[in-house]
């Protein structure tokens, strides 16, 4: 006779201090008020912006009535679909932290994401940093709700007026909002370097996956390409491509998107590479040859999903970089082309102006800083985390 499936392990979860419901005013709060402040004051920044978007839904209206404009034709609805969808998520947090309940012990120390959340939470550093780069998404995806002007649109207030109430940011050279520019400015350099960074790491993962598990003339044939490509000066070769077959407009960005990621894989093909190995030779490979599985399955149904921790913390890495490299390249005069806002071109719009105009360089160069050292922190918070031999440790 089978036996009966076990019960889960419950525990009650105690019961959380009376001021853990004011979170429900303002998300985050509650986890201040308990004893949580790095939690609190990020849940808190990150449901303010929310806030800041309701207020400003009206202004969102017209954008979203009007299809005139292709620029905001699907912009507003993906803000408008980001601010309820955060403010569903934020709410729930925040009724979660002040509602008692139960949680199974079992499953708490068997999940493996569960022991690698937990192990990750400890870093504070590493959880600053995840906050820091949520925010930006957040910026990134209501900005068409949060910001007050069209980036492309000229003289709305005085040519290089400085930082105020009326232009938080002040204006350039053309009489245009920076602090709208360096909005949309988030949306491209975001977008790049997550795209690109997703393009050099299933290319790399897989060839990197297909040298460590074949060997022989494939892994030799790949690791000479990859090392010939290593020994390539990268900006050089960007430099080259893009200025072969620089296109306008979205053609640019796709241009630029696509060679980012071809010329960034190589790193992660020496990781996964690595790690498939190792791995080949462990008896769950066994025992998969020995069901008669094809190689494909074997490799990417049981290796990369096995290989995908430095993966993940490699990808974390490299938008950072992937970001600066598109900052350089714009900086450069050779990345979007204007009048498309990134925040590498409105640096380099504002570099003839560093005496009598310095906001317009200074505000999209902090945000490249904040962003790199955000996705940087987020990294090393989930490089500590996914070690197992960091598990464990204070």
């Amino acid at each position: 006779m089978s036996q009966p499936a076990s019960k889960p392990t419950l525990t009650a979860v105690p019961v959380p201090p009376p001021t853990a419901w004011a979170g429900i005013v303002w998300p985050g709060l509650g986890h201040v008020l308990t004893g949580r402040p790095l939690d609190g004051f990020g849940l808190m920044a990150l449901s303010g912006v929310i806030f800041w978007a309701l207020i400003r839904l009206g202004d969102l209206a017209p954008q979203l009535l009007s299809p005139t404009n292709p620029m905001f034709r699907i912009h507003p609805w993906v803000s408008l679909l980001s601010m309820l969808g955060g403010a569903v998520f934020f709410w729930r947090i925040a009724f979660k932290h002040a509602r008692p309940g139960m949680i199974d012990i079992e499953a708490e120390k068997s999940s493996q994401w569960r022991i690698i959340w937990s192990q990750f939470v400890k870093n504070r550093v590493g959880v600053f940093g995840m906050y820091m780069v949520v925010l930006m998404i957040g910026f990134a995806l209501l900005t068409p709700a949060l910001a007050p002007f069209d980036p492309l649109q000229i003289d709305v207030g005085d040519q290089r007026l400085p930082p105020s109430t009326d232009y938080l940011m002040g204006t350039d050279m053309f009489g245009r909002d920076m602090f709208s520019r360096v909005l949309y400015g988030a949306r491209i350099s975001l977008i790049i370097g997550f795209i690109a960074v997703s393009i050099s790491a299933t290319i790399g993962s897989s060839l990197g996956a297909i040298a460590g598990f074949f060997g022989g003339a494939i892994d030799k044939s790949i690791m000479w390409f990859t090392d010939l490509l290593l020994s390539l000066p990268r900006l050089v070769l960007l430099l080259a491509v893009i200025g072969i077959y620089r296109g306008a407009g979205a053609q640019s960005i796709f241009l630029i998107v696509v060679v980012l990621g071809l010329t960034g894989w190589m790193g992660v093909a020496r990781i996964v590479r690595s790690q498939v190995l190792s791995l080949k030779e462990q008896d769950f490979v066994a025992a998969a040859r020995a069901l008669g599985m094809s190689n494909a399955r074997i490799i990417f149904r049981h290796l990369l999903p096995n290989s995908l921790a430095p993966v993940i913390v490699y990808a974390s890495l490299a938008i950072g970089s992937t970001i600066l490299a598109e900052a350089g390249l714009s900086f450069l005069g050779i990345g979007v082309p204007p009048p498309t806002p990134t925040w590498g071109t409105i640096v380099n719009d504002g570099r003839d102006y560093l005496r009598d105009a310095w906001w317009i360089t200074f505000f999209p160069g902090l945000m490249i800083a904040i962003t790199v050292m955000s996705f940087n922190l987020l990294g090393d918070g989930l490089r500590d985390a996914l070690d197992p031999k960091l598990r464990g440790r204070d």
